[in-house]
């Protein structure tokens, strides 16, 4: 089987969001929101999806939004690209659906709490560990909570979620592992059909499940996110190119590191490690955990000869042939 990327948003509304994804969505909140605890009973999508009328998808994003025990709205978005803006679109999108509640002249104790969930392909909060993150509103210097916790913004970073398919153990586990690496599974792993939601929610995600009309709007999408993300490589690349031009001038041999200065520290090997990683996702999406640890223990020189090379990967395999070359370089 071939599964659809969960973490492409057209896909994940149609996984999550569809009106017989009811029992799909119960799951995953449960699992994210409340630790596996079964606190979600039932729910009503607010915003299902349907396949016809989703249209014009380039620069449009798709979240589902739905109603939930406690009579609580949650929207649920994943972002694969980290664009310029993104952190205040979610807090106003959470802002916006927690005010518009109410008509003019209602009571504002009618306002009914908003959970806004992002899942990013991308890490947000680099010094935190945490894969989950939440945030409300406290006090500044003693964290004093507000007396009402009405709009609570929570962030699932998927890179840092590391886990092999022997290590889950919990619901949460799980369905993390659904959304990074469903796309790389050929069939449904025995541990993941225990539960009976993920393994329809593989059913959803099943390439011949789709329409010719939903195929077309899913390459679509991956196309233009895939246009985005080489935008952002275009620009590095110029930058590498610029940086050798001014170290030929200047007579340096420091071309390649004033190309990769965004956001490191000159000589710093951690950053140029961060970086590299950070383009290789961007470039070829979920990195498996053998992989990470081959380019983690790489010298200097290797991350950034990887560093002009990965600006050349097309897939996956790509960086799997690069790494047995500096293997077997070791070796002999």
């Amino acid at each position: 089987m071939i599964f659809i990327n969960p973490k492409t948003d057209f896909a994940f509304k149609k996984i999550f969001g569809s009106q017989q994804s009811k029992d799909i969505l119960i799951s995953f909140l449960n699992g994210i929101l409340y630790e596996s605890l079964p606190t979600i009973e039932d729910l009503e999508i607010l915003n299902p999806y349907l396949a016809p009328k989703i249209r014009g998808l380039k620069d449009t994003y798709l979240d589902v939004k739905a109603k939930i025990t406690g009579n609580k709205t949650v929207i649920v978005e994943m972002q694969v690209l980290n664009l310029e803006g993104f952190e205040k679109r979610i807090l106003y999108n959470a802002a916006k659906s927690y005010s518009t509640q109410l008509e003019s002249g209602e009571d504002y104790t009618l306002l009914n709490p908003v959970i806004a969930l992002t899942i990013t392909d991308f890490e947000m909060f680099t010094g935190l560990d945490k894969i989950i993150s939440r945030f409300l509103l406290k006090e500044k210097d003693y964290l004093i909570d507000y007396p009402i916790y009405d709009i609570e913004l929570v962030f699932v970073e998927l890179p840092k979620f590391n886990k092999q398919m022997s290590e889950l153990e919990t619901l949460t586990d799980k369905w993390l592992y659904f959304l990074k690496f469903a796309k790389q599974l050929d069939s449904v792993p025995e541990a993941m059909r225990e539960v009976p939601e993920i393994q329809k929610a593989f059913e959803v995600a099943n390439r011949a499940s789709l329409s010719r009309e939903e195929l077309e709007n899913l390459e679509a999408r991956e196309i233009y996110i895939q246009d985005q993300k080489n935008v952002v490589i275009r620009a590095i690349r110029q930058g590498l190119e610029k940086g050798r031009e001014q170290g030929r001038k200047e007579g340096r041999a420091q071309g390649l590191q004033q190309g990769l200065q965004q956001g490191l520290q000159q000589g710093s090997r951690q950053g140029k490690l961060e970086l590299v990683m950070r383009l290789l996702t961007l470039r070829l999406g979920t990195i498996s955990p053998e992989q990470v640890e081959q380019i983690t223990q790489l010298f200097l020189w290797q991350l950034e000869e990887l560093g002009e090379a990965l600006l050349n990967f097309q897939e996956i395999s790509d960086l799997v042939s690069w790494l047995e070359r500096q293997s077997e370089d070791d070796f002999n």
